[in-house]
């Protein structure tokens, strides 16, 4: 059986979960006891004896494996202990730590948002902008956008009567806080919109996403972890850190002390030396040099080779391969220095001949089709260089394979209507038989869209600079630049 079909026999809809009730109990000599309650395929609810950690007498968890619809198997698991009382739930995510991090955006318009669903891994945070909220990362969760807020009020007013009789400021301060909260919760005039961000370095965190909904209802980020964030996920060991920020210290003071000699691009273990020594023929040459590699951490290979794109400039194709657990990666880097403006490329498409032109998307690049409803966020799908249908067969494909590879039955008649649509639309427009416009928006000026009629203007494109915000450099990290001496 492959390793899909073993997963849609183990992980099924969590609405499906529990609908048929079979009396009948079996023991396994394991200990692990079906409940009786079952999903669609017949998969039980398992209970094992396990011990309570509040009164330290025997408890029962019960463990249902299961999927969320548009998102990915996990486990769901709840302990009581009969004894003391103790109650607990969480889930956990069933697959491995994703290749990146994942922040998401919900903005809250209306009271429908606040039943959308949530799934909060043990890594993830939360914050409410406008209510300047942030939970912190704890147990892992499946509820919605009002259970975060209803839990957070209801640990605060927990200890309300104690905060009264010990600080009676610190009491009305909170008090007010709560009273604040909860109007936001239910909708009452001039509260909303309220911006929710769900972010997870470990990539298993989740905003229900409703489709065919406005662009900037919902977004969703993918982004590289830091050397601290891998550290909080536990991909390493804070030893292993500090192991590497001596090592790096100790290349800086090589440098230092001998900047005639070569420069090594990883200071871990690399043979590959930079432009700091004579490589001939550098721009027809592939280099490889040695990495680590970010999912199991093993040395691993990456490939580097400059590319120059006519009436455009040189980038850099990177790909990665670790043979150790079979992680790849590849990405586009833009050269040079860093423009003064952003730029926004505006192209029609009115000819299928269109969908063949070169289109370098950077990471910080925004795409937006509206007349098929995409929107790629900064950081999705990471640098491409490809062609428009290349890019938008990746965007057809992804979607597709999260969609229908989640059992349909669990997905009403609107729902699987909208799909449909939006996914017989976007093939129209892969097949030529629908205009439309693609806008690219980067604040780093780093994306580029083929113009057939260089070095004369493209009738159907348009390119504009733009002045970036303080927001959009803060995001990007240049407010902390500092370039003096």
């Amino acid at each position: 059986m492959s390793g899909s079909a073993e997963n849609e026999k183990l992980f099924k809809p969590v609405g499906d979960a529990a609908e048929e009730v079979n009396m009948e109990e079996s023991q396994n000599q394991a200990g692990v006891k079906n409940t009786g309650a079952a999903d669609s395929m017949g998969h039980p609810v398992q209970e094992i004896e396990s011990l309570c950690m509040n009164c330290h007498k025997n408890g029962i968890t019960r463990l249902l494996l299961t999927s969320i619809p548009y998102f990915k198997e996990i486990v769901i698991m709840s302990f009581e202990c009969p004894h003391c009382g103790f109650k607990n739930a969480e889930i956990q995510p069933a697959s491995q730590i994703q290749e990146k991090g994942a922040k998401y955006m919900l903005k809250i318009e209306e009271r429908s948002d606040f039943n959308r669903q949530v799934i909060k891994s043990e890594t993830a945070t939360c914050k409410f902008l406008e209510l300047d909220i942030e939970i912190p990362p704890k147990r892992g969760q499946l509820t919605t956008v009002e259970g975060l807020l209803s839990e957070m009020i209801d640990d605060l007013e927990a200890d309300q009567e104690a905060r009264k009789t010990i600080d009676e400021s610190l009491y009305e301060k909170i008090e007010t806080f709560i009273c604040k909260v909860k109007k936001y919760i239910n909708c009452e005039p001039g509260t909303l919109p309220l911006t929710f961000i769900l972010d997870d370095p470990a990539g298993n965190s989740w905003i229900e996403y409703k489709p065919g909904e406005p662009l900037h209802k919902w977004s969703h980020t993918d982004y590289f972890r830091t050397e601290e964030q891998n550290v909080q996920v536990g991909i390493i060991t804070r030893d292993q850190l500090e192991q590497r920020q001596r090592e790096k210290l100790a290349e800086l003071s090589k440098r230092e002390r001998n900047p005639s000699e070569a420069v090594k691009v990883d200071s871990t273990a690399s043979e590959f030396l930079s432009d700091a020594t004579e490589i001939e023929n550098y721009g027809n040459e592939v280099q490889t040099f040695k990495a680590s590699c970010p999912s199991c951490m093993h040395e691993c290979e990456t490939h580097m080779k400059p590319v120059n794109i006519p009436h455009f400039k040189e980038v850099i194709i990177m790909s990665t391969v670790c043979d150790n657990c079979g992680y790849r990666s590849n990405e586009v880097k833009t050269g040079g220095a860093i423009p003064d403006r952003g730029k926004k490329i505006t192209l029609y498409c009115d000819d299928p001949a269109d969908l063949s032109r070169d289109i370098l998307k950077s990471e910080t690049c925004t795409l937006v089709i509206p007349e098929l409803h995409v929107e790629v966020q900064q950081g999705t799908l990471g640098g491409r260089f490809t062609t428009l249908e290349g890019l938008m067969k990746q965007v057809y494909d992804e979607l597709e394979t999260r969609v229908y590879s989640q059992t349909s039955d669990s997905m009403d008649d609107a729902t699987k209507h909208r799909w449909q649509e939006f996914f017989g639309s976007l093939k129209e427009a892969l097949e030529g038989k629908k205009k439309f416009t693609v806008i690219m928006e980067d604040p780093l000026a780093g994306s580029y869209i083929q113009n057939v009629y260089a070095p004369d203007e493209d009738p159907n494109m348009t390119i504009e600079e733009f002045e970036r915000t303080k927001e959009q450099n803060e995001d990007l990290g240049l407010n902390d630049i500092k370039v003096d001496h």
